[in-house]
């Protein structure tokens, strides 16, 4: 369960990084039916820290005893992280909590730290791509995955710069509390309530867009029409490109192969089916394009990492009809 957060925070923290923990796990969103965590924010280096925005500085009356009730610890980016020492007992702190069942999250620079209490290695990681050399010079165990947006090596998950620290979080909300809840945490942070982490971190040039050239409306019609069987023939042709261009320019455009972003798309979809509704296996699997039961439950043990049935009972709304 996921009921005890906790950003660890050193000095140089950067605002924004720790801000983007807050906003997911530290409102408390109760009035709206959603859960509450109890949330605090931890000094690994004394009451009071500096941070990488002039005259800022952060206080609170946490310790590091308080990592070792929560369920998940989020260590947000700061300055020099890739450069400095860290204190001992948070380092011992990380590593109990991992081997208790415990998840860590690191955004952006934080995966150092991560990487200096030995939970990256023999792990993908991910990290602002800044940094990936870095990481990787320092942390040769570890396979640093240096275009994508987070990366989910449960129980331990690392994401890139900034923003896609919101990705992370509302994944793990996602894996652990299920897609509704997700969602409307989403709708409330006006945010895109799902970017898979394979997407890229960003794009080197900007690609020309006519009103006939773009793969954006594909994209629409794809996922309007997520039962259907379709080949990157089709779908270059609705686009007007040839399927070599259309392949090149989807990949530029979402990070991904369209067989991947619809394959994302229909457990997505199935998620959503499998908590709201009372539909049978064989439905849901014809309503997202699996076919049968049998690959439905394969494509959606492959990404989630747990059956159908099981995912339902876990998250099912009772109020569902």
């Amino acid at each position: 369960m996921l009921k005890n957060v906790a950003a660890v925070l050193l000095d140089g923290a950067h605002p924004f990084e720790l801000g983007v923990v807050c906003e997911v796990f530290g409102i408390d969103r109760s009035d709206d039916g959603l859960p509450g965590y109890d949330f605090a924010v931890v000094s690994a280096e004394g009451p009071a820290l500096s941070t990488h925005v002039g005259g800022l500085t952060l206080a609170t009356p946490y310790g590091l005893d308080r990592l070792d009730e929560a369920d998940l610890i989020a260590v947000p980016a700061g300055s020099d992280y890739a450069r400095r020492e860290y204190p001992p007992e948070l380092l011992d702190a990380l590593r109990r909590a991992v081997e208790r069942g415990a998840r860590v999250l690191s955004v952006c620079s934080g995966v150092f730290v991560l990487g200096a209490a030995g939970l990256l290695d023999g792990r993908r990681c991910a990290v602002h791509w800044h940094h990936a050399a870095e990481l990787a010079r320092q942390y040769p165990r570890a396979t640093v995955e240096a275009d994508m947006l987070y990366v989910d090596e449960n129980p331990v998950f690392t994401s890139a710069g900034t923003a896609s620290g919101i990705d992370a979080c509302l994944h793990i909300v996602r894996r652990e509390q299920g897609v509704e809840v997700a969602n409307r945490i989403a709708r409330r942070m006006v945010v895109p309530p799902h970017r898979d982490g394979g997407q890229a971190q960003y794009i080197e040039r900007p690609l020309p867009r006519s009103s006939c050239d773009t793969v954006g409306e594909v994209l629409v019609w794809m996922e309007a029409h997520l039962d259907q069987e379709v080949t990157v023939e089709q779908l270059a042709a609705r686009a007007h490109m040839s399927p070599r261009t259309f392949a090149r320019r989807f990949q530029q455009e979402t990070g991904t192969t369209p067989y991947r972003w619809l394959l994302r798309q229909r457990v997505l979809l199935a998620q959503r089916l499998l908590e709201e509704t009372d539909e049978t296996m064989d439905t849901i699997a014809w309503r997202t394009g699996f076919g049968t039961p049998a690959a439905l439950r394969h494509q959606f043990g492959r990404v989630l990492g747990v059956t159908p049935a099981a995912y339902r009972r876990a998250f099912k709304d009772p109020r569902a009809a």
